[in-house]
């Protein structure tokens, strides 16, 4: 895992945190991995910032869960009221629920579109793959080649990221990421679908019946390839061709984070048969969901009674319904878009100063700087990423890595990011790659 703390070098720390790690791996056992070679404790966030036990201040570049700020005050009062109000399952009729997908719909702009919520998006990917398979009577499901959907059983199995530790489904297939990096960035396009066309006669020649091109829009773990927009566009006809459908994967990419648009499928402009959605959604609360096409749910609907105990209960509305109503009132989607270009431009800049960063790309709040050991060989910077990252959490500003090799720096802050967050990211990142 890319910017992972080593236990094996517990002892170089403070002994109230040494103290606070064994009680952590005693309770929480092996799993669990924590940021950074000086582990954070945390103990509050407002807005784009995060404080230490110690009230030190870190700039959170990051975390795109909490998108509109952390602790944002209008969803924390509209998690509150509800909460002291009612919260139940959706069994009852509530207007909470209803009023709030029609109005997650409608950002969709897909007339004929229904919701169904869950509080994870590893349960939407799940769910997902559960009405794709229903609906074309298929099992085969394309993904690409480093991606990440989830953690339940049937999503970890289309996730390559997690490496050797899990085995891919025998009726999964991968294909190379949209890479215009490494390869002639005209050719995207058509070699994604060639791509996506070979793994569709691939899974046929061996009995399977493709079911779902799975893609994480904005292909976040793959190394984050937004450019040129448009170029999904010939794997969806594929897919639809095969008798399959297309799955947006917007749980990082989706709620404005592109600037350019609301979803990340919709800068292809391309219409999902089914679009995954999590994170951001509640600003912190879990929840999440999907958004597929009526006779997609009609005919899931027609053998199985979907419910989920907490998937759609009233707090998670109001949640999500708070998340949209600040993305709208403070306009956080066009600064998304303004200052998101403001900052990639900056990072193109200190491309011109620093030989080490190989490419910048990206769209929006959610940017890939991809860092080299030298320009023409694009050979991974794996370790000098990571002395970067862990640098930059000395100057107290938070982001990681990210791509098969780790060495891609991974910047996704929260949407009310301001040109002065943006300028004390770059100075800081220009000395931190200076000295590295």
């Amino acid at each position: 895992m890319a910017n992972a703390f080593d236990p094996n070098t517990l002892a170089s720390l403070p002994a109230s945190e040494q103290a606070l790690i064994r009680r952590r791996q005693q309770a929480l056992g092996q799993a669990y991995r924590l940021f950074y070679q000086q582990p954070l404790h945390l103990l509050r966030g407002e807005g784009v910032w995060l404080y230490d036990a110690a009230g030190q201040p870190y700039l959170d570049v990051y975390n795109n869960v909490a998108s509109v700020g952390h602790s944002h005050p209008q969803v924390v009062a509209a998690i509150a009221r509800q909460a002291a109000t009612l919260n139940t399952h959706t069994r009852y009729l509530d207007e909470g629920i209803v009023d709030y997908a029609e109005r997650l719909l409608a950002t969709l702009a897909m007339p004929g579109h229904q919701a169904m919520f869950t509080c994870t998006g590893s349960e939407a990917n799940d769910l997902a793959l559960l009405l794709a398979s229903n609906f074309s009577g298929g099992q085969g499901v394309i993904v690409t080649a480093h991606a990440y959907h989830g953690v339940t059983s049937s999503v970890a199995a289309c996730s390559p990221a997690f490496g050797e530790g899990v085995a891919l489904g025998p009726n999964v297939r991968t294909v190379a990421p949209p890479d215009g990096y490494r390869a002639n960035p005209e050719d995207v396009a058509d070699r994604f679908t060639r791509a996506v066309q070979a793994a569709i006669a691939d899974l046929q020649r061996h009995g399977l019946r493709p079911a779902a091109l799975l893609v994480d829009t904005l292909f976040t773990s793959d190394g984050v390839f937004a450019d040129p927009p448009g170029f999904l566009a010939g794997a969806v006809d594929a897919i639809h061709a095969a008798g399959g459908l297309f799955i947006a994967d917007e749980v990082q990419a989706g709620f404005a984070r592109s600037g350019s648009h609301f979803w990340g499928f919709q800068r292809h402009g391309v219409l999902p048969d089914i679009v995954t959605m999590g994170k951001p959604m509640g600003n912190g609360h879990p929840l999440a969901g999907l958004a597929a096409r009526a006779d997609i749910i009609d005919a899931f609907g027609s053998r199985v009674r979907y419910f989920n105990t907490f998937g759609g209960n009233p707090v998670s509305c109001a949640a999500g319904m708070a998340v949209l109503e600040v993305i709208e009132q403070e306009g956080l989607q066009h600064n998304a878009h303004v200052t998101g270009a403001y900052l990639k431009a900056g990072l193109e800049a200190l491309a011109g100063k620093h030989e080490l960063i190989g490419d910048v790309r990206g769209a929006g709040f959610f940017l890939g700087v991809e860092l080299v050991n030298d320009r023409q060989g694009k050979q991974p910077a794996t370790a000098a990423a990571s002395r970067v990252v862990n640098a930059l959490r000395e100057r107290r500003i938070l982001l990681s890595a990210t791509g098969p090799a780790g060495n891609i720096l991974k910047l996704r802050p929260q949407l009310p990011f301001a040109r002065e967050h943006a300028d004390l990211l770059l100075d800081a990142l220009d000395a931190v790659l200076a000295s590295v």
